[in-house]
């Protein structure tokens, strides 16, 4: 008898029952539904808002989104504040309207990947910019970015043969023999390659968070320390996750250019990432689809808001002053909050309270729009118009010193009442929250 021959042989492994190998967990299903009506929204928007004005907003979104989560991969997923992101959007544009030129001039390169190469062009300057960015992290990595912002915006005014001077560079996407009846011409055509793009980047980024490299970018964001004790670079981490921002910055850089036709030096503008950064703050940073809600309220505000009133610029000050006052979480972080709430029943109790609340704003918003519109009648239009304007049905007089009392006591009143009431909502949502505790205590104890 061998030596081993004693040895019991091991035994089989129980098979898996077939339940085990094709159930699917909930969570799961839940990304499935939320990214199919994702999916079914992108599909569906052209055919509810038909008009080429509402398409082209649309395609605004959908740029928007690309632009705030490649954003939001620094800021919220590396806590890396940058001022210049719109570099590297705005280099790829750049690249992509020269690109379209090619094309029309014979290069063989189909339109549809102009926004592709976008992206390589981003991560290109990226890899270049970026070494010397990530070597340092907090306020001298924002600081760089800030400088680096600053530089290749003077030189988009100095070096006419690439950027074009004041005047930009144009192109045209209607270029080359129609493929399948798609010549790009009309913008539902537009929308929806760009809708594609949308839909693969927003899916590709949402991966890269649980990628090893994701989950090690937000430990660095977190405790920088503790992971160069544990034997990673904290720069090297930096540096990859800015690459992969610059990549995705470069595609949203490329759907602008194939969406307007010309690049000027706006885009590699401080306002752009200004812009940039606003809007994922207002969205919600620590959230992957807060920069989706950041997107879409920054076309909103540009295109739409903009179209009401001279004054939207200080009206989205406002909103994002109160948001850091009272929601610096963003909007999605009041979602998850009232979802949580919802979770567990008591949501309505707190719809008279969320009334009382909007209501209450709404009246000092009032007021205080009131002697915004009338000074900024006083400086822009008096001459033409006189002192009297039209505010929501109403006639004013900017020069009558009873419509600023009345102005101003409208927005006195809407104060104290949304004081009062915050404080009553503030021991309401105390007492809902601590009953929530408690029945997740009990049930933890079951």
């Amino acid at each position: 008898m061998s030596p081993t021959s004693s040895v019991p042989a091991p035994a089989p492994a129980a098979a898996a029952p077939p339940s085990a190998v094709y159930s699917f967990r909930p969570y799961n299903v839940g990304r499935v539904v939320i990214w199919t009506l994702f999916a079914l929204v992108l599909l569906a928007a052209p055919l509810l808002f038909t008009s080429s004005l509402s398409r082209t907003i649309l395609s605004q979104m959908g740029i928007g989104i690309v632009a705030c989560l490649s954003y939001n991969i620094l800021l919220g997923q590396g806590g890396m504040l940058s001022f210049g992101h719109a570099v590297y959007s705005g280099l790829a544009t750049f690249v992509a309207i020269h690109l379209l030129n090619s094309i029309g001039g014979g290069l063989p390169i189909p339109v549809s990947l102009v926004p592709f190469a976008g992206g390589l062009a981003g991560m290109l300057f990226a890899v270049v910019l970026g070494y010397v960015t990530t070597k340092k992290a907090g306020t001298t990595f924002a600081m760089i970015t800030l400088g680096i912002g600053e530089l290749v915006f003077a030189m988009s005014l100095m070096v006419p043969e690439f950027f074009g001077g004041e005047a930009g560079v144009s192109a045209n996407r209607v270029i080359g023999d129609a493929v399948m009846g798609i010549t790009f011409g009309p913008a539902v055509q537009v929308y929806y390659l760009l809708a594609i793009y949308t839909f693969i980047c927003t899916a590709a980024m949402f991966a890269f968070t649980r990628t090893p490299l994701g989950r090690m970018l937000n430990a660095v964001r977190d405790n920088p320390e503790r992971v160069e004790f544990i034997g990673y670079s904290t720069q090297r981490v930096r540096y990859l996750s800015f690459i992969i921002a610059g990549f995705f910055a470069g595609i949203a850089g490329g759907m602008y250019a194939l969406n307007f036709e010309i690049a000027t030096a706006e885009v590699v503008g401080a306002a752009r990432s200004g812009g940039y950064l606003l809007f994922t703050f207002l969205g919600g940073a620590t959230f992957f689809f807060g920069p989706i809600i950041g997107a879409i309220l920054m076309v909103v505000a540009g295109v739409l808001l903009s179209e009401f009133t001279k004054a939207w610029l200080l009206y989205l000050g406002l909103v994002f002053l109160f948001m850091v006052m009272y929601a610096p979480g963003g909007i999605a972080s009041l979602i998850m909050m009232n979802l949580r709430v919802a979770a567990f029943g008591k949501l309505r109790r707190l719809w008279p309270s969320y009334l009382a609340l909007g209501g209450t704003a709404l009246v000092m918003l009032v007021g205080a729009a009131a002697m915004i519109e009338m000074i900024y009648h006083l400086q822009l239009d008096s001459a033409m118009a006189g002192s009297t304007l039209r505010f929501m049905g109403a006639t004013l007089d900017a020069m009558a010193a009873e419509s600023w009392v009345g102005a101003f006591m409208v927005v006195l009143v809407g104060l104290g009442l949304f004081e009062v009431t915050r404080r009553r909502f503030a021991l309401q949502w105390g007492e809902i929250q601590a009953e929530i505790d408690k029945e997740i205590r009990r049930r933890e104890a079951l």
